[in-house]
């Protein structure tokens, strides 16, 4: 080997040793943070934060919740109670409108057969007839009673048909078999009748 070329191998051997143990070129590591202690301590304190405050969030809708669904509870309650106590309203009040048509049919259910005559007996049904109808009105019952009138399918039943004597009286109630009632605006039971027929 020539002399030059064992300088040159010398001379790369020797930069390599110090290359090797130069502290410059060695990474400094003392500027990052270490991700075992800092960062991750840093993040888990947020989480942290951002669940205990997700935490008490649940916590007031969660109280928010109980106390709507309390006093929904207490409304149905409170609708159902009203309710009764509207009907049983209604039905005192209806019924102390009937309480002196009953003491009339006591009455007349206790006369003596022999000292009293049918007329006078009529005379007192068709008195508490009037005064019970009167009592009902008043808490909204009406009276279907269409004879002569012409036929409305809504309020009549239609049970049989009779001829008309004229194109005029075509479809005419001529006869009430059993009167119809309607209370407050609803049909409770339509009024049974015989309508007229033109045939020509």
């Amino acid at each position: 080997m020539r002399k030059k070329d064992v300088h040159d191998d010398e001379t790369r051997t020797s930069s390599f040793e110090n290359a090797a143990v130069d502290p410059v070129s060695e990474p400094d590591l003392t500027d990052e943070a270490d991700p075992s202690t800092g960062g991750h301590q840093v993040l888990g304190e947020e989480a942290g934060l951002v669940a205990s405050a997700l935490q008490g969030e649940l916590e007031e809708q969660r109280e928010k919740y109980l106390r709507l669904y309390a006093e929904f509870e207490n409304f149905k309650r409170r609708a159902v109670r009203d309710r009764q106590d509207a009907e049983h309203r209604g039905m005192g009040n209806l019924l102390r409108g009937l309480l002196e048509t009953l003491d009339d049919l006591a009455r007349v259910a206790h006369v003596a057969p022999e000292s009293t005559d049918a007329a006078s007996v009529i005379e007192g049904v068709e008195l508490m007839e009037r005064k019970l109808l009167k009592s009902l009105s008043g808490h909204g019952l009406e009276v279907v009673d269409p004879k002569g009138h012409v036929f409305d399918p809504a309020l009549h039943e239609a049970i049989s048909t009779a001829p008309a004597e004229s194109e005029a009286e075509d479809h005419l109630v001529a006869q009430v078999y059993q009167v119809g009632y309607v209370f407050n605006g609803t049909l409770l039971r339509p009024a049974r009748v015989v309508v007229t027929q033109w045939n020509g």
